[in-house]
């Protein structure tokens, strides 16, 4: 019987070979130049520190720029609504998450049950794994989890006849 695992991970290579791309950036913007801005990441967390709030906006989007083109999704990324002020600095934290969280999982499950489509979706831990009598209804589910408006970024893996 067909299958296929739905997931969200995050690869941490990606994202270092992306915080570096942006600090080389970030190195030659003339609209940081004498200031004190910096992307620095700790794991699965990277936090944009600068002088104040704006440039932090700025920092945010040059970083994500850098996550599409290593293939990364900052959107799927937990962050702080504003950014927090200690000293002369502001700094906003964003946090990558590994695996899908149950209520997101749900969601997913249900979603695959409301479109009618003649699959069976079960979640296993941190994962989704979907189980079909014909390859082209798991290629509809994908096609469909693909265009839905979920705020985490799926990956779709072990696709098995």
């Amino acid at each position: 019987m067909p299958s296929f695992d739905i997931v969200s991970e995050t690869d941490e290579v990606a994202l270092r070979h992306a915080v570096d791309n942006a600090n080389r950036e970030l190195a030659s913007r003339f609209d940081f130049r004498g200031v004190e801005a910096s992307i620095e990441q700790n794991g699965l967390s990277v936090t944009l520190k600068t002088e104040s709030e704006f440039q932090v906006r700025q920092l945010e989007e040059l970083f994500a720029k850098a996550c599409v083109k290593q293939n990364l999704s900052a959107a799927g990324a937990d962050r702080e609504d504003k950014p927090v002020h200690s000293g002369k600095t502001f700094s906003l934290t964003l946090a990558f998450k590994q695996g899908i969280d149950q209520p997101t999982a749900k969601k997913i499950v249900k979603m695959i049950k409301d479109s009618k489509i003649k699959v069976q979706a079960s979640i296993q831990g941190d994962q989704v794994r979907v189980n079909g009598k014909k390859r082209d209804d798991l290629q509809q589910v994908i096609a469909m989890l693909k265009e839905s408006k979920l705020e985490l970024p799926l990956q779709f893996n072990n696709f098995r006849d």
